[in-house]
């Protein structure tokens, strides 16, 4: 029972970057509290699958890397923090035909710029060293040996524990029905109760358009249902303890995928495509579409021939992207007391720890010592999707 009703700071939306803010401010002593419509970790939301890549060279752009760097410091930091299992440094290995993935040119131009270890790779010795892949002799790989896998739901049960230890207060399965910005302080009411604050974070994931309409931002943010699913595969071949995290730029889309975990399966996913949804209304079922299986199904056959077994299990989640595809963390424009992070376009994850951390500081301070002008929330790219455009997360 919270028997306060007044905070330092609330933080609507307690998943990914929410927990890990609540968790920096709350061992500053800041009184927060943390506001989820679920209970996270939880399956209604983005974070869920067990796992997420974490790379370092960044084919969104070698500004990430400054801030990929950081949130590894704070995975590691958390790993030691918790007894949850954060973070296995599998490999992270990029794969596509020679010359023809942007994704793994910007990949291989991120890691000299910042001079990250790496390892190229050409056709057949592709298939050499990794014996359950197989790919064209015409394929080129880059390998990041120091990259690998977050387990996505410890991380956020860790962010939790630690932040109610610090003394936050934590509200779950309470959707927030209204916020009001007052000059200096803001009002956040549920269907039970309203609380007050000096400061308020706003990050809630595919429910972000809908609640920053209420704080008068009108972003061009887009949720999208997005599947993956684990196949029967040979544990000998797809071990983590010599088989990578993958992902394929070839003609047909980009993938990604998981090495046998404790014999749970390959688990793999398409990072393009996917159906622009009202996170309200979503099909969450997987198998809905034909394609939640057949697509990754294909691909399997095609370059993991030996993980494409029998389907063990299939999960729906949602990626809400920017025109851009680069993030929105950023103050309110007019209200400098608000924080607001929104848009992670399918690639966010691995940046929680650094986001939690910029938008404590933020709340705080009213600025960082990161360098986000990239997430700014006045870019003039930050514009209505173009008819017929299509994400291509990454």
């Amino acid at each position: 029972m919270i028997m306060s009703t007044h905070f330092d700071v609330i933080v609507v939306g307690a998943g990914s970057m929410g927990m890990a803010a609540g968790y920096y401010l709350a061992k500053q002593g800041v009184k927060t509290l943390l506001i989820d419509a679920f209970d996270p970790p939880h399956s209604s939301g983005s974070h869920h699958g067990d796992t997420r890549i974490m790379r370092h060279a960044y084919g969104m752009g070698s500004e990430y890397v400054p801030l990929v760097l950081r949130a590894q410091a704070l995975w590691d930091e958390l790993g030691k923090k918790t007894e949850h299992k954060i973070f296995a440094q599998t490999g992270v290995l990029g794969f596509g035909p020679k010359g023809e993935s942007e994704f793994i040119d910007k990949t291989i131009a991120s890691a000299q710029e910042h001079s990250l270890p790496y390892e190229l790779l050409y056709g057949e010795e592709i298939n050499e060293r990794w014996p359950g892949l197989n790919v064209p002799k015409d394929f080129a790989a880059i390998l990041e040996p120091n990259s690998g896998v977050l387990f996505s739901e410890n991380c956020i049960r860790a962010y939790r524990e630690l932040a109610t230890v610090n003394g936050a207060s934590l509200l779950t399965n309470t959707p927030v029905e209204d916020v009001e910005i007052y000059q200096d302080s803001v009002k956040v009411q549920t269907r039970h109760e309203s609380y007050t604050a000096d400061k308020l974070i706003v990050t809630t994931g595919a429910w972000n358009g809908k609640m920053l309409a209420k704080l008068n931002l009108d972003l061009p943010l887009q949720a999208y249902r997005k599947t993956v699913a684990w196949f029967e595969s040979d544990q000998s071949l797809y071990h983590p303890g010599h088989f990578p995290v993958f992902m394929s730029e070839i003609p047909t889309g980009i993938y990604f995928g998981f090495p046998n975990f404790g014999g749970e399966g390959i688990k793999v996913g398409r990072h393009d495509l996917g159906e622009p949804i009202d996170p309200d209304q979503s099909k969450r079922k997987f198998g809905a579409y034909s394609g939640d299986e057949g697509d990754v199904r294909s691909f399997l056959e095609s370059y993991l021939p030996q993980a494409a077994g029998e389907l063990k299990d299939g999960q729906v989640c949602m990626y809400t992207f920017t025109p851009d595809e680069h993030f929105i963390v950023d103050l309110h424009p007019e209200h400098a007391h608000v924080a607001v992070a929104a848009g992670f376009s399918g690639h966010g994850f691995k940046f929680a720890s650094v986001i939690g951390e910029i938008l404590s500081q933020l709340a705080m301070n009213g600025k960082t010592e990161h360098d986000i002008s990239l997430f700014s929330i006045a870019r003039p790219s930050l514009q209505i999707f173009p008819s017929g455009k299509t994400p291509q997360g990454c």
